[in-house]
């Protein structure tokens, strides 16, 4: 069944350049499992995508590019004023679409490029910047991502919020689905409060990722590993070769994102709740 006819969505005004120079792509699909069509929904009148875009339009990034393998989906962003790249369709994964951009554009090895995922429309352009500024403050890394603090214990053990434990330096040591990490004392009784002991530190990971282009290359040039398949965590693959990431505390919390048709009804309502206002954060 073909999209409804999306609402025309006015051009985002870029924010000046950030002191970080880094780029962002979104990768998008049609045909999610769990909500077919996703990008073309409605979200407040205008399509999620295009309320995705107007975040990374607002983030100061250099060039914000829309990548694709569906045309239904880059005559809607075309549309918009949106710049896009047509994709192959076999891709795995976002990251693979990323490099075939990277590379069909011949964006130096050093440059920095944001993975800004197409159904993530809560996410403040302060975030995408912020994700791109910690990697250029780590020279000798080529991935940073960005977490922040679980505060109840329905989203710590929510297999659908991803966890992420870090070293003394901020660098991630693991990403699961589990509750990690366990502390024994706080579980160790039938305390039923859902409240978790601050000082606990469990952190969400929030799924923003910035590359270095050379990096991004070798990343997507690895077979999948034993851990990111038993997680289903792309990111795994980085740490199983022994590469480093390096994760920033967010300076403030993302809205929802959408996977399923119940995340799309709490986007929605969010959405309204807020009028959009996350979109000048």
């Amino acid at each position: 069944m073909s999209p409804p006819e999306p609402n025309p969505v006015p051009n985002p005004v870029a924010l000046p350049r950030s002191a970080t120079s880094f780029r962002v792509v979104i990768p998008a699909r049609y045909g999610a499992s769990r909500l077919p069509g996703k990008p073309l929904l409605d979200l407040g009148g205008h399509p999620l995508l295009l309320r995705v875009w107007e975040r990374a339009m607002a983030s100061g990034a250099a060039d914000v590019v829309i990548a694709t393998d569906d045309e239904r989906i880059a005559g809607v962003a075309s549309a918009a004023g949106a710049d896009v790249a047509m994709t192959g369709r076999h891709h795995r994964s976002g990251s693979e679409r990323i490099a075939e951009v990277v590379a069909a554009r011949g964006w130096p090895a050093d440059a920095i490029v944001v993975n800004v995922q197409g159904d993530e429309p809560g996410l403040p352009p302060a975030l995408i910047e912020q994700v791109a500024a910690t990697l250029a403050a780590h020279t000798g890394i080529g991935m940073a991502t960005l977490a922040t603090p679980l505060l109840t214990r329905a989203e710590l053990f929510d297999p659908d919020l991803v966890k992420v434990v870090t070293d003394a330096t901020g660098r991630a040591l693991y990403f699961s689905r589990a509750p990690i990490p366990w502390h024994r004392e706080t579980f160790r009784d039938a305390n039923d409060a859902d409240i978790l002991p601050e000082h606990c530190g469990w952190l969400r990971h929030i799924g923003l990722y910035a590359y270095r282009v050379a990096f991004l290359a070798r990343y997507v040039a690895w077979p999948p590993a034993a851990l990111e398949q038993i997680e289903a965590l792309e990111q795994l693959r980085v740490l199983w070769h022994g590469e480093r990431i390096q994760v920033a505390l967010a300076a403030t919390a993302p809205g929802p994102g959408i996977d399923t048709p119940a995340d799309l009804e709490r986007a929605r309502a969010w959405w309204q709740a807020t009028a959009g206002s996350a979109s000048n954060a």
